[in-house]
């Protein structure tokens, strides 16, 4: 990142030349026609030979308005968040943790498009369209395995169509799975507290068929099936009323179109990846993910230990990542890598001609003591490290070199070093350990002299079949001349503020623009108001829960488009003194915590560790916390260790000064 904070990218040449292509490439197009007519971003024409930008929780206007900032970074393909209807929890909040959750639309209530979280069917159809006008696919990620557990939230529509509610779910599917190798309960069990849905049922499999047709039909380019692994095979044991495991026989041949599948196949406990493999299509990769961060971790780059994509099937159609939402969400050890880091790790999955990689999009402002991020909000778009030019030049590479062999390579015996080398076109370099290193390496690449195509200004020799040049300690190269495009720098815009929380009053922002012949800004989609590099705004609370300012560029090599959302919440603060109390449960435990904490900016604030400051007992039979200090927008959850209220996974409860709180 440069000094004002936003993203540079490649040379400016060209620009007048580029938006005449533009002009004439982004004219409608029928789906499925495949790339603009001139493709000015060098976008792969198939899904497998691109790069996919899993464009985590953002809306599918805020798809819509970075659409050319997509294809710029070089990405063939864009992946949504589950576009079906799903339970409104967490009060209907947007927050992607707090006062909502992520994981919501992961809880269909019907399988029908658009949701409170990501948008209309209009939208979604919009957005699809804006791809495809610039070569850009669009993967839907889809939910067949399970619904909300909010069972009264489940409409009468899909209940109706699957023959009632009995027959919508396994009959083991309110049981929790255990025994995660047995494939019988794997496959119809419950799992994380949501009910099991009958996969194997014909009505239900004639309406899911009916949503990925409509998806289809509103341009949907393929689909990200999750916990594919829970649906059952065609020879795995069947449930009590199934009469044949055909579920993925029937998705993948009776949808409108043959398109992009694959399934969320986590490694571990009686996976049957091949056979996945062979019925879906594709799968996940999640234990080449595992590896490709621990070696991150460790700094050693091992071409042994990453040549292969840990799937025994020949030849397997993978999605690769460094990260994904699920590990990114659970798993500390993705949390811990730095960007850079997974920078650099995409180089090594990005770079190569095996697997199709996805490129998970953090939360914006995501720090390892933040994984939230400092806007924290579901609709908005994520970190902007998506589109750095590190990213940008690998993702050129992958395009350019599509149908080149492989090779992945040591610069030494350390291994800190990696080579991906595609047949003699092209080469990419990845250093992983703390000091710079002077190369002195054998390759396949043509001799010649190569410009470092990641920005880093390097230049690289191969003489006699040998590579001479000096790699930087974290640092990523890019080394081709055939198939390389000059593609020219969009204009940038930032802005910066303290913080994205509104609480009864105002916040200031510093608006930034650089490469720009104009800007402007609106407000809540208002009036366009000009402005320049380094002018303030002061963002005042409304009373729609969110002010979204969007910023616009306009510049020789086009217009940029970005927005920023501001959650608007009441005052939250509590004086010193204040007390509050909760009336326990006679099934709970014989001690009371409050676990008291702020998550509205920076890392989590608590009283106390999980599960909070021990309550007092009172003579009226509740259990009181007295505050011994002042806070601001602060939360409260009651638990005896076990039990808790809210319920587990929802956000805490709004402090009242003496309110007593009860678990009804």
């Amino acid at each position: 990142m440069n000094r004002r904070g936003v993203y540079r990218r490649g040379a400016a040449a060209l620009a007048a030349a580029m938006l005449l292509v533009l002009a004439a490439g982004c004219g409608a197009e029928e789906k499925g026609s495949g790339e603009s007519p001139r493709n000015p971003y060098g976008l792969t024409e198939t899904v497998e030979e691109g790069a996919i930008l899993h464009a985590w929780c953002w809306s599918f206007e805020t798809i819509t308005e970075s659409m050319e900032d997509i294809a710029w970074a070089g990405f063939s393909a864009i992946q949504t968040s589950p576009i079906n209807a799903c339970v409104a929890g967490g009060g209907g909040g947007m927050q992607l943790n707090g006062e909502g959750k992520w994981y919501y639309h992961y809880q269909p209530t019907d399988w029908t498009i658009g949701n409170y979280q990501l948008g209309t069917k209009e939208a979604f159809t919009a957005m699809c369209e804006a791809a495809h006008r610039y070569g850009i696919k669009v993967i839907v990620d889809v939910v067949p395995n399970h619904t909300t557990p909010d069972l009264d939230s489940v409409s009468e529509s899909l209940i109706s169509a699957a023959g009632g509610r009995e027959k919508l779910y396994h009959a083991n599917g309110f049981n929790e799975i255990v025994q995660w190798d047995d494939r019988l309960e794997c496959t119809t069990g419950q799992m994380g507290g949501l009910p099991d849905v009958n996969t194997e049922n014909p009505a239900f499999q004639d309406y899911f068929i009916a949503y990925l047709n409509e998806c289809i039909d509103c341009g949907a380019d393929g689909f990200r099936y999750d916990t594919a692994k829970h649906i059952g095979l065609p020879d795995d044991p069947k449930d009590p009323s199934a009469e044949e495991n055909n579920f993925w026989q029937r998705v993948t041949g009776e949808i409108d179109e043959r398109i992009f599948n694959y399934g969320e196949v986590l490694q571990g406990d009686g996976e049957r990846i091949e056979a996945y493999q062979e019925a879906i299509g594709g799968t996940t990769a999640s234990a080449f993910g595992a590896a490709v961060r621990e070696a991150l971790a460790s700094g050693r780059l091992s071409a042994g230990e990453l040549e292969s994509l840990r799937i025994d099937v020949e030849n397997p159609t993978a999605v690769t990542w460094v990260e994904s939402h699920d590990n990114y969400c659970n798993d500390g050890t993705a949390v811990s890598l730095t960007e850079d880091q997974v920078i650099q790790g995409w180089a090594v999955v990005c770079a190569r001609g095996s697997g199709t990689p996805l490129f998970f999009d953090r939360p914006y402002g995501a720090s390892a003591s933040n994984m939230w991020g400092s806007m924290n909000r579901i609709g908005a778009a994520g970190s902007p490290f998506f589109r750095d030019e590190r990213v940008a030049a690998v993702n050129r590479f992958r395009n350019a070199m599509v149908g080149e062999s492989e090779r992945l390579f040591n610069a030494d015996e350390e291994e800190t070093v990696l080579l991906i080398g595609r047949g003699e076109r092209g080469l990419v370099l990845v250093n992983a350990g703390r000091y710079s290193y002077n190369l002195h390496t054998p390759v396949d690449l043509a001799d010649g002299t190569y410009t470092d195509r990641a920005g880093s200004g390097m230049t690289y020799t191969v003489s006699g079949g040998v590579l001479t040049g000096s790699i930087l300690a974290g640092g990523v190269a890019v080394l081709y001349e055939d198939g390389y495009l000059e593609i020219p720098d969009l204009p940038e815009t930032g802005l910066e503020t303290e913080s994205f929380i509104l609480s009864g009053g105002a916040a200031e922002a510093v608006l930034r623009l650089e490469g720009a012949e104009s800007g402007s800004y609106s407000v809540d989609g208002g009036e366009a108001v000009p402005f320049q590099d380094g002018d303030r705004v002061t963002v005042e609370s409304g009373e729609e829960g969110a002010v979204t300012i969007t910023l616009r560029a306009k510049g020789a090599g086009g217009e940029t488009v970005r927005s920023w959302v501001f959650t608007v919440q009441g005052p939250r603060n509590v004086d010193a003194g204040t007390a509050i109390h909760f009336q326990r449960p006679e099934d709970w435990g014989e001690t009371i915590y409050a676990y008291v904490y702020d998550e509205s900016t920076g890392a989590v604030k608590e009283a106390a560790p999980w599960p909070g400051a021990a309550c007092t007992p009172e003579a009226d039979g509740t259990w009181s916390y007295t505050f011994p200090e002042s806070w601001e927008n602060v939360l409260v959850i009651f638990t005896d260790g076990k039990n808790q209220v809210p319920g587990a996974m929802e956000p805490g409860m709004v402090v009242e000064p003496d309110k007593v709180y009860t678990a009804g």
